[in-house]
């Protein structure tokens, strides 16, 4: 993997006093490892959106602090939960002879037959493992190649991701599956529909039981008072009519 620079100052701004620091586009972060003393540090926030996008948390990062480099890889950073942006850092400092555990993602690649053909649905359970190797043979990213998925039920173990087992170990239980073809509808959810569909038809049947069927000429009253009401309706608009078109007759005699 690539191994990028980043710059970095010593931070004397600390506690509730940093809010002024991201203002003005700074991140506040610390340096920390095993045997080393923790020291607070600040970064610019454009130059570390760069480095990030490219190291993720498993690329080693050639880390000055004023002018001391160090190697460190990004162990955690806090996100604000509204705006996305980065409000802390924890950077860990390693020592390349010593081996690190980190989280290291997993990337589907290709495309499964049995998704194209609408034959199985692809369903990714686990999404990173954990490994632990020098920080030199850390992967960015360990891919995951489906395409030879053909049928329900093909699947990838954590036993059968393709890493070189000499310089990585895989502490993920290897039984794991990561990727699977899974059937469209599954047996469960067609259960799930029936109980549903069961619950619905006896809820409607006991509806009915309790309200009964109408008795005979029960209901009649009602109707035959909509229709009144309707008649009357229909004579106050009809009369209205009349009264309008009488007025233009005796006005149309007036001007005659």
């Amino acid at each position: 993997m690539e191994q990028v620079s980043l710059s970095a100052q010593k931070r004397t701004v600390l506690g509730r006093k940093v809010k002024t620091l991201r203002r003005e586009g700074v991140i506040p972060a610390h340096v920390f490892g095993h045997k080393v003393k923790t020291i607070h540090v600040q970064v610019k926030a454009g130059e570390f959106d760069k480095v990030f996008e490219k190291t993720g948390e498993t690329g080693i990062i050639d880390f000055a602090v004023d002018g001391e480099k160090r190697p460190v890889l990004v162990k955690n950073v806090q996100i604000h939960p509204v705006s996305d942006i980065p409000l802390h850092i924890d950077f860990y400092q390693v020592n390349l002879s010593e081996k690190v555990k980190v989280q290291v993602p997993l990337e589907i690649v290709g495309e499964a037959p049995a998704v194209h053909k609408k034959t199985g649905l692809l369903l990714t359970p686990v999404t990173e493992v954990e490994v632990e190797a020098l920080p030199a043979d850390l992967l960015e990213k360990i891919e995951v190649d489906v395409t030879h998925f053909e049928n329900v039920g093909d699947e990838i173990k954590v036993k059968d991701l393709k890493v070189d087992r000499a310089k990585i170990e895989i502490h993920t239980d290897e039984e794991l599956v990561v990727a699977q073809i899974g059937e469209l509808v599954t047996r469960e959810m067609e259960e799930v529909e029936a109980e549903i569909e069961a619950e619905q038809a006896e809820a409607a049947e006991e509806k009915v039981a309790e309200e009964g069927a109408p008795a005979e000429g029960e209901g009649e009253e009602e109707k035959e008072a909509e229709a009144k009401e309707g008649a009357e309706a229909t004579d106050k608009a009809e009369g209205q009519e009349n009264k309008e078109e009488t007025k233009v007759e005796e006005k149309n005699s007036q001007n005659g």
